[in-house]
């Protein structure tokens, strides 16, 4: 059969390529190496209710994943996390995350659950930064200690990035991982803590994110039958090992493979982290307090839990709080910093829950729970990986009728995945 256009990878920005070329009225094939679509935005059941298996929250910046939401009919599903902050486990202790900041950079460096974080002297150390002169760091990891010192980079920073990039700021160019903060801190001159402020501080805290009544994986779902209705076919157990396998003229590769089906000599896309995700269900009345508020990031010199992150996902969405019922939790635990494989069994992630909840949990409280492990789901925006994938885009600029998109060419997180995934469609059509 011919096709007007054939999508390899079932992922989010495969879909939302595929959902624009058949409302285009192009006939569209989606092709999805895995049993089902989405990549991780996925869902699954556990203990009975239905949750997210891999990706439960988006970035609300440029509005660009609400506009989508609004198309698909799910904008009245959309949700607020809920406002109770979330905290880092550290090796003396716990403490607050900054209420208004970015990737865990304070945009007031006194304020009280800052200093509450960083001790006195770390504040005031981070304080400095307003009358510091402007610098010029590579990475984010030098940015910060320049401008505000280790106790921001470690108490706060590290563990931030290490939950959403799995990677360490010392690895990552602050273009890559922020895009908008390298104008900020041109317009600040140089002040870290008032680019941050310029970026976020009129945001009340949590609505940087969103999500969606009954989980990000509704997402997916909306995506398939919206293609599927108008034509379109969502094919998923379908490895693709050359673009000669189907007749077509348009080609969208949404997948890394992209760099072999096209037989580039440019490199490999930075396959990020493996990270394994662990739900656990739990009839556990003691936590109705949200002891962590949304949760817990995990600094990586403490040594008393593995887990990198936990999301006490009923203390940070309502709807799932209203599904669960009384006593009934959710909680996720997060494992896979860079240069770690962490393969943990539900006994270790029950045993990382109670230290960084504060509350004892036990296998009799046990209600459900699932492993999860994803790889390929969070490229590190390296500076390598930015130039192999300039050095793909730049042969694909040369090859009629081929356009490349995903995670691994925008950046992590459905704000950068959905403009770019919609910007390769306009190319094809």
């Amino acid at each position: 059969m011919a096709w007007d256009a054939v999508v390899v990878g079932g992922g989010v920005a495969g879909l939302v390529a595929a959902r624009d070329l058949v409302h285009a009225g192009l006939r569209t094939l989606v092709l999805e190496q895995r049993d089902a679509p989405g990549g991780a935005v996925a869902g699954h059941t556990v203990a009975g209710l239905r949750l997210d298996a891999g990706a439960e929250s988006f970035a609300t910046r440029g509005g660009v994943v609400a506009e989508l939401l609004d198309e698909l009919g799910l904008a009245a599903r959309v949700r607020t996390p809920e406002p109770v902050g979330s905290w880092v486990h550290l090796p003396h202790g716990d403490g607050p995350l900054p209420r208004t900041g970015l990737l865990g950079i304070p945009a007031d460096p006194l304020a009280a659950d800052v200093r509450a974080t960083l001790g006195p002297l770390g504040a005031l150390r981070a304080s400095l930064d307003l009358v510091l002169p402007a610098s010029d760091e590579a990475t984010l990891g030098a940015l910060v200690r320049r401008r505000m010192g280790t106790r921001v980079l470690d108490r706060l920073v590290r563990p931030v990035v290490g939950g959403v990039h799995a990677a360490d700021p010392d690895e990552l160019a602050v273009d890559a991982v922020s895009p908008g903060l390298p104008a900020a801190l041109r317009r600040e001159r140089g002040s870290l803590a008032r680019a941050v402020r310029s970026l976020r501080a009129s945001a009340p805290a949590g609505s940087a994110v969103q999500g969606i009544d009954g989980g990000l994986h509704v997402l997916v779902e909306a995506l398939v039958a919206d293609i599927e209705a108008r034509g379109g076919t969502v094919r998923c157990g379908a490895t693709v090992t050359s673009l000669e396998s189907e007749r077509t003229d348009r080609w969208v590769l949404a997948t890394p493979a992209a760099v072999d089906l096209l037989g580039l000599s440019v490199g490999t896309p930075d396959p990020g982290t493996p990270v394994t995700l662990v739900t656990l269900v739990l009839d556990a009345p003691a936590l109705d307090a949200a002891p962590r508020g949304t949760g817990v990031l995990v600094a990586r010199e403490s040594t008393d839990v593995t887990a990198k992150a936990l999301t006490h996902a009923t203390a940070k969405w309502g709807w799932l709080t209203a599904v669960a019922g009384p006593g009934r939790h959710v909680v996720r635990l997060s494992y896979g910093r860079s240069g770690q494989d962490v393969r943990p069994d539900v006994d270790t992630a029950l045993r990382d829950a109670a230290v960084l909840l504060g509350t004892p949990l036990g296998r009799d409280q046990l209600l459900g729970s699932a492993v999860v492990r994803w790889t390929q789901a969070l490229p590190r925006p390296s500076a390598e990986h930015a130039r192999v994938v300039a050095a793909v885009r730049a042969s694909v600029d040369q090859l009629p009728g081929v356009t490349v998109c995903g995670a691994w060419v925008a950046g992590n997180g459905l704000a950068s995945v959905v403009p770019q995934a919609r910007a390769a469609a306009r190319a094809m059509i």
